[in-house]
């Protein structure tokens, strides 16, 4: 089995080198625009097309108003002035670059009379060159016509990261292929000997992907049943989530969908965070009946809760806290919300819950014949109704506390969202419960609804000057991929939404309680996972309207709104529903190369951050502007974390709090 190790690793990393290349060969960096009239030229960037804006009409200057599409009832903001018509056969120019992330309304007015002119929406490529004429039909007529054209076609920016995914998916699958391979005798019997290496899979489940054990009495009916067996499935989800989150964090090529979206809706970044709460709120029941199977004491285990959420808390805020790119960390301005602080606070509410009302799994469940039993449900009703205390908190201060200066249950971004008129109350009651107990100064302070990119990289790196410094004063501000300006600090990691997380992490343990509860009776576990993913799918219809802004409660990732929580939770169970059979029924597929993050992911979510500036993980690019540069970077830094915890699992090395 060695040297069919060593054939994996070598396929792996050629596999890996030609994704890689791929890349690198595909999709070009930034341009310049022609010169114009021998003023300086326009230099493209990152995510930016060219538009020449031609003013025909005689007498007359124009205004051009701009906005993304996806900016939800949003002021217009101002582009460019473009100067009157000189001459005959001389139009004012006026050269600009818009953003190309998401489709634009442009709208022209009569800068004297601030009278609309004209309005068009169109989706901009990257790197494409257009013009935009606007003047009369005919002479004589005062009917007014404003025509787009094509200069030069834009480029197709996300053909690198179809090629990758393409690559990655040929790796998943070559691997798979080569297991199968050794699985047969024959094959086995042609190269070597295996070496049997189940002695790592049969380590203990533990809340966040890291062996744990324990010891003491308890009373003889936690001891009736052997402890389960690890279920791959849960360690493939984690890493699943765990290192789209680990190539998320670290730019994700800087795609706009592989940023947060920046208020309602949903984007690729959106899906992780609450998927790895999912897994570990499946991952505390599994333990936890585990160790209390092994002879844990409820009280020792209380005590073992208490320090893992201490220490998650801690490690957040002292360890990976984004203020460090400040400069020294003080506690005057340290934030204290954030995204382990979360997972402590709610492996802590949630741990213990479960530690309260904990009962031995009933041996009649396992041979239970009928599909429709709700034991798993029915049995935890103390739980079910303080989580569902909890969402009714939420829903009273979310919807009926009086927030000054902003309109009762108010769900929206501020800044110029709903037309500028709430323009300091982001979040609504979320952010101003977050304000008034935490300060300002502790919170988060650029939000997805404010700010550009990751906290690793600063303003200037991707907030770039516009055509001409006039035009850059009156839009300092103004960048491609920030849609709402808001201005006051926000947390997405802040209080109310942690009541949310705990929602979400007490459906991960329903999943748990599926899993062990029926675990001789696949087919019951299947039919539980696809009636809870298309319940709670249906819950988010409901609340949603299925639309992204016009429903009762919109799927917010910034709020933890409860139809994110149950849209989320509703594809987590289904994408069990295709995990659970496929890794752990069939051995189809054994989870690689996400298990194996999936078994350390507190180790590899630490050093990922921790380490996210140092090389190999980053380096200096030779095209800043350039979305394949920016994707090889982030491939590669994410390949490598999942290299470490593939070298740890084979070394036994977990991290364990």
């Amino acid at each position: 089995m060695g040297g069919v190790g060593s054939a994996g690793r070598a396929l792996a990393a050629l596999l890996l080198a030609a994704s890689v290349l791929s890349a690198a060969l595909l999709a070009p960096g930034g341009s310049s625009a022609p010169d114009l009239d021998k003023k300086k030229p326009v230099e493209l960037k990152m995510d930016q097309a060219l538009l020449l804006i031609h003013n025909e009409l005689p007498g007359t200057n124009l205004t051009v108003y701009w906005n993304f599409d996806r900016c939800y009832h949003c002021l217009l903001q101002v582009l460019a002035n473009v100067s009157q018509r000189r001459k005959a056969g001389e139009p004012g120019i006026a050269a600009v670059a818009v953003g190309t992330q998401h489709g634009s309304i442009l709208q022209l007015n009569y800068t004297a009379e601030d009278k609309e002119v004209c309005r068009l929406e169109y989706k901009f490529g990257e790197f494409g060159n257009y013009s935009l004429s606007v003047k009369h039909v005919r002479d004589g007529v005062n009917e007014i016509t404003c025509d787009l054209v094509v200069n030069k076609e834009p480029v197709d920016s996300n053909l690198p990261v179809g090629i990758a995914f393409l690559v990655g998916m040929g790796l998943i699958i070559a691997v798979s292929f080569l297991r199968f391979l050794l699985s047969l005798e024959d094959f086995q019997n042609w190269i070597s000997k295996a070496i049997n290496s189940r002695e790592t899979d049969r380590l203990i489940n533990s809340e966040l992907g890291s062996p744990s054990r324990a010891s003491d009495t308890q009373p003889e009916a936690w001891r009736r049943s052997a402890a389960p067996l690890r279920l791959r499935c849960v360690d493939t989800f984690r890493g699943m989530a765990l290192i789209l989150m680990v190539f998320v964090n670290y730019g994700g090529g800087k795609y706009w969908y592989f940023k947060h979206s920046s208020w309602n809706g949903l984007t690729v970044a959106d899906l992780v965070f609450p998927w790895f709460v999912f897994i570990m709120g499946a991952s505390i029941f599994l333990s936890m009946t585990s160790v209390l199977q092994r002879g844990c004491s409820k009280f020792r285990l209380l005590g073992k809760i208490a320090w893992r959420s201490f220490l998650l808390i801690c490690i957040g805020i002292f360890v990976v806290n984004p203020n460090y790119c400040l400069g020294p960390l003080s506690w005057e301005k340290v934030r204290i919300p954030g995204v382990l602080q979360r997972l402590g606070a709610t492996y802590f509410v949630v741990a213990v819950l479960e530690l309260l009302f904990a009962k031995p799994v009933p041996e009649t469940c396992a041979s239970e014949r009928s599909c429709f039993s709700l034991l798993d449900v029915t049995a935890s009703w103390p739980q079910w109704l303080i989580v569902l205390i909890l969402e009714g908190v939420w829903l009273a201060l979310t919807f009926f506390l009086p927030v000054p200066g902003c309109p009762t249950g108010y769900l929206g971004p501020g800044g110029i969202g709903d037309g500028g008129r709430f323009w300091n109350c982001t979040g609504g009651a979320a952010g101003y419960v977050d304000r008034l107990l935490l300060g300002d100064q502790h919170l988060y302070q650029h939000p997805s609804s404010a700010s550009v990119t990751h906290h690793t990289l600063s303003w200037p790196e991707v907030c770039w000057p516009q055509v001409g410094s006039e035009f850059l004063q009156r839009n300092q501000k103004h960048c491609w991929d920030v849609l709402y300006h808001t201005e006051v600090a926000y947390d997405p990691e802040g209080i109310l939404g942690t009541i949310n997380s705990i929602v979400m992490a007490f459906l991960g343990v329903q999943a748990g309680k599926i899993l062990l509860y029926y675990k001789d009776q696949t087919r019951g576990i299947l039919i539980r996972f696809a009636a809870w993913g298309c319940l709670l799918g249906l819950v988010s219809a409901a609340l949603t309207k299925a639309s992204e802004n016009e429903g009762f409660i919109p799927v917010n990732k910034n709020l933890w709104s409860v139809s994110y929580v149950t849209t989320l939770s509703s594809w987590a169970f289904l994408a069990l529903l295709v995990l659970y059979p496929v890794v752990d029924v069939k051995g189809l597929w054994t989870g690689a190369p996400f298990f194996y993050p999936g078994m350390n992911s507190i180790l590899v979510y630490v050093g990922h951050e921790v380490f996210a500036n140092y090389f190999p993980f980053q380096w200096k690019l030779g095209d800043p502007q350039s979305h394949r540069e920016h994707l090889v970077q982030n491939t590669v830094a994410t390949a490598l974390w999942v290299l470490i915890a593939y070298v740890l699992y084979k070394k036994k090395v977990f991290w364990k709090i």
